[in-house]
């Protein structure tokens, strides 16, 4: 963590204290700048750096109406046990804070559990923002376990690691994947994954209460591809076999079936389970279209949280 200067540090406590006012207690940026002695555009930037520096978190409580219908319609047509959508941002159609932000709902919830829980998470861009939303939470009781190796093929360890950024807000003890994403012998992966402490943390993973995955397509710029675990001939022969996303770096079929193919007989993450009771997919966008629905039809996801552009889309 970057320690701050102590100039940065008060600032930081007016921004705080500006926005608890505003959000919290219900202040005009007039009444602030009083109760702050600052002018009035001064409390203007503190209230709007309460939010650029994350010490305020805004959720939307109003349920949306034709987002809960959507939600419904695809729950009815895929299966599913349920289905969380949000607004699309017209501005920002990838932006990932609307799902990010419905994510950390669900994931608070099990954290404040008093009940022990394993809690286990995939990695990449969703599962970064969705723990970025989190709050810091006593989650002691619980253990926070990889679905995916966390180290490219040279070492390098993954950008997208959400497990570690959540064990540090929850002082929950982290059972990361030591291991690359891929690796290049299937029987090498066999044994390393029958080796302490490999074994324990696959065991974990099995018996998550809850798990939260992505879903990656497997166009041109799929994730695998483009962060380095597969080559572009990979890609293609997955393609070529029919592959049209991925869960935790399994790649499946339009129907969700996990394909049987060489690149799949190297990855490392923790098997896939199917049918699923308890894993909450976050997911959206054009691009992955195609692999949502594939996913939902395996029976590779109980739960989806996405936006209503992509929802339209899974619906027609």
């Amino acid at each position: 963590m970057v320690k701050r200067t102590r100039k940065e540090a008060a600032r930081l406590d007016e921004a705080a204290r500006a926005g608890w006012l505003y959000y919290c207690a219900g202040n005009t940026q007039d009444e602030i700048a009083t109760k702050l002695g600052v002018s009035r555009p001064t409390a203007q930037r503190l209230v709007s750096a309460a939010i650029s520096e994350g010490l305020v978190k805004v959720r939307l409580d109003h349920p949306i109406a034709q987002c809960m219908e959507l939600g419904k319609a695809i729950c009815e047509k895929y299966g599913l046990a349920g289905c969380d959508v949000v607004p699309t941002d017209p501005a920002a159609p990838e932006e990932m804070f609307g799902i990010a932000q419905a994510a950390a709902a669900y994931l608070e919830r099990a954290l404040q559990s008093s009940d022990p829980k394993i809690i286990a998470l995939g990695t990449g861009r969703a599962m970064r923002a969705m723990v970025d939303e989190v709050g810091r939470i006593d989650g002691r009781h619980h253990k926070i376990v990889s679905l995916v190796g966390n180290i490219a093929h040279d070492g390098a360890a993954s950008f997208y690691d959400a497990v570690s950024d959540l064990a540090d807000r929850t002082r929950a003890p982290h059972y990361p994947l030591p291991v690359p994403v891929m690796i290049a012998d299937r029987n090498m992966r066999h044994t390393m994954q029958q080796q302490p402490p490999m074994d324990n943390i696959l065991k974990l993973a099995a018996e998550a209460d809850i798990r939260f995955i992505g879903v990656g397509h497997l166009g041109d710029d799929a994730p695998l591809h483009i962060d380095g675990f597969i080559s572009k001939d990979e890609l293609a022969s997955l393609r070529g076999s029919g592959g049209i996303g991925e869960v935790i770096s399994w790649s499946f079929d339009q129907n969700g079936a996990i394909l049987d193919h060489p690149v799949n007989h190297c990855v490392t993450s923790a098997p896939v389970q199917a049918p699923t009771t308890n894993t909450i997919a976050v997911a959206k966008g054009k691009k992955k279209v195609a692999a949502i629905r594939g996913a939902m039809k395996g029976n590779l996801i109980s739960t989806l949280i996405t936006d209503e552009a992509t929802a339209k889309s899974l619906l027609q």
